[in-house]
């Protein structure tokens, strides 16, 4: 029976059920690996030669970014059987052919629709893939050579898909792309991702619950800033790629932003919809970083009201021009990611304190005495509702519903809530 482990973002586990659907029958077990920090390839490492030591008798196959990347890196190792890349992992043919490495050249593909995936039934929540790849080219990022150019997958595909697993139970659904924001350029008529959720709010209308993934805040169009503030289905979760809170620093990662800027559209949305939690990506220690220019960074985890923080230490990847700049030394790094990470989590348990007393509705998540609010915020639930669901094929019953929750308290980073 083959077994998928998924590394990475959101676009890496809708990315996988296709995988799953494809080798599912088969002894394998697939990593499909990130490439987003050097950690997170030596986390890849990692996973395969536990894989190899887990199953010892099953294939390995390494596919994904870091595999897409160095396809050679991992079929020099002594764990690995196949290396098959990011485009090809999606097409049943490649995983038939007999070379161990079947890495095609990302940056000529064009389609994005064929890989839709076809199943979720292990997710409580649904990804569904929109766009894939990247046209920007940030000076720290490798990721556009492990996707390929930025292309997307018609809207009308995209509502059959989401019509389809609303149809199989789902109650949330997730969009997901590498650059969401930049959402249909490549398509007829040139859609937004402004148009491509109202098309979906309005010919799917049992979904409950619309989420999406990371967005570029300079690309938030007044059609997208609208639907995000006014749309109830729209959960009130916005989570930004800022990357850093000092302008020298956005100017040399060839971010198009501004601090202000960042700031203004938070303000904007908060304003409109003031349940809204923001989300952020930051890197802590990118070359010719000084402590003022650090400490302007940190400083925007209030500026923006930043309540989920995904804080990363700058990891110089092979072939960006940011590997090529004069670099900071790594304990120098390590200190102002965990110091960029405290700031962070205070900010968070502040937050958090503010949810207890309020009623939240909350998507029931595996193993069923856990979920995400509207707002992200992961709530665990106790009381008379695990008691119920300890009974037999209770937890089954409620995995997947959508819960009236009170919040009681804070307890290990979450919140602790008692059905309603």
């Amino acid at each position: 029976m083959a077994e998928i482990i998924s590394l990475g973002c959101r676009l890496n586990i809708a990315e996988s059920e296709t995988v799953r659907a494809i080798v599912s029958e088969r002894d394998m077990v697939v990593i499909n690996s990130c490439a987003v920090t050097n950690e997170a390839v030596r986390r890849t490492r990692q996973a395969i030669r536990r894989a190899r030591r887990d199953r010892p008798d099953s294939q390995i196959v390494v596919t994904g970014c870091a595999a897409q990347i160095d396809a050679d890196e991992f079929a020099r190792m002594p764990e690995v059987d196949r290396v098959i890349g990011n485009a090809d992992k999606l097409l049943p043919a490649a995983w038939h052919s007999a070379k161990p490495v079947v890495v095609s050249d990302v940056m000529q593909v064009r389609e994005t629709a064929p890989h839709l995936a076809a199943s979720f039934s292990e997710h409580a929540r649904a990804f569904v893939e929109v766009q894939n790849g990247c046209d920007h080219r940030c000076t720290f990022c490798a990721i556009p050579y492990g996707r390929g150019n930025s292309r997307s997958v018609p809207a009308g595909m995209v509502v059959d898909r989401i019509a389809a697993l609303v149809d199989s139970g789902h109650r949330e659904v997730v969009l997901t792309g590498v650059d969401l924001t930049s959402y249909g350029p490549d398509l007829p008529g040139a859609p937004t991702l402004g148009m491509l959720v109202e098309r979906i709010l309005r010919h799917v209308p049992r979904l409950e619950r619309l989420r999406l993934s990371s967005l570029d805040s300079i690309e938030i169009d007044d059609r997208l800033f609208t639907l995000l503030t006014g749309e109830t289905r729209i959960m009130p979760h916005v989570h930004l790629s800022l990357q850093a809170g000092d302008d020298m620093i956005l100017k040399r990662m060839k971010r198009r932003h501004s601090r202000k800027e960042a700031v203004k559209i938070v303000e904007r949305l908060k304003a409109a919809r003031p349940e809204i939690a923001i989300g952020a990506d930051l890197i802590a220690g990118f070359p010719t970083e000084t402590p003022e220019m650090a400490a302007n960074t940190r400083a925007l985890i209030a500026d923006c009201d930043i309540v989920h923080g995904h804080i990363f230490p700058f990891s110089p990847r092979k072939g960006t021009p940011a590997a090529r700049m004069p670099q900071l030394d790594r304990a120098i790094v390590k200190q102002r990611a965990a110091a960029l990470r405290a700031v962070a989590a205070a900010h968070r348990r502040t937050w958090l304190s503010r949810q207890i007393g309020t009623r939240q509705r909350v998507l029931v998540e595996r193993p069923g005495n856990r979920g995400h609010a509207g707002n992200f915020a992961e709530v665990k639930l106790q009381g008379k509702y695990i008691a119920e669901s300890e009974s037999i094929g209770a937890t089954q019953t409620e995995t997947g519903n959508i819960l009236e929750v009170d919040i009681i308290e804070i307890r290990d980073g979450a919140l602790i809530g008692e059905r309603a």
